[in-house]
């Protein structure tokens, strides 16, 4: 018994030990981007089915999302599997989340479909059209209490678009062409020379 009790406690020295370097190196590479993920609140809860992950908020665990400062554009964009002009332009921002996936600009997808449905609707359109860009369900039952804190114009319909950078924020109350996306963005880009 005390033998094991010891063979336990070296266990735990040796972990802590080897995790506390471990930290060191990561804390001395640590980027802009996660410095940023650190100012981000945990979700609710993620669900994981089909090797799909979903994470869901409600609105105040959501709200860092849309105050970020930094040089990134963030393209957070409200939809629904049930909606089809959201459907429709959801290509675009797969485009352009794969066309600059070097940090400049972050693609957000919050999807508005209802967390009860998230496994049998959600997950299998996601699976099925391939997205490759970060996707999160917003779950907030009362939506009267922050659909005015994304744009006091918003009537909450979907599809509707935030993009903003540290100085300058967007909404789009529409649905984009990949053309019109791509040239709102470009408007914040900030080029380093």
């Amino acid at each position: 018994m005390m033998k094991q009790v010891l063979y336990g406690i070296l266990m735990v020295l040796l972990a802590t030990g080897c995790s506390s370097k471990k930290d060191n190196k990561t804390s001395t590479k640590t980027t802009a981007r996660e410095n940023n993920r650190s100012s981000l609140k945990s979700p609710l809860r993620t669900l994981k089915e089909k090797g799909v992950a979903i994470a869901v908020y409600d609105f105040e665990s959501f709200k860092p999302f849309l105050h970020q400062k930094n040089d990134t554009v963030y393209v957070i964009n409200f939809w629904a599997t049930w909606c089809k002009p959201c459907v429709k332009e959801l290509p675009g921002f797969e485009n352009i989340n794969k066309k600059y996936n070097d940090g400049k600009v972050k693609v957000l997808l919050v999807s508005m479909d209802f967390p009860n449905k998230i496994k049998s609707q959600l997950i299998p359109f996601i699976k099925k059209k391939g997205l490759k860009s970060q996707i999160i369900v917003l779950d907030e039952p009362d939506a009267n209490s922050w659909i005015d804190k994304i744009d006091e114009n918003w009537s909450g319909a979907v599809p509707a678009t935030l993009i903003y950078n540290k100085q300058k924020r967007f909404f789009y109350p529409k649905p984009f062409t990949y053309n019109e996306l791509e040239t709102e963005i470009n408007k914040l880009i900030i080029t380093k020379n």
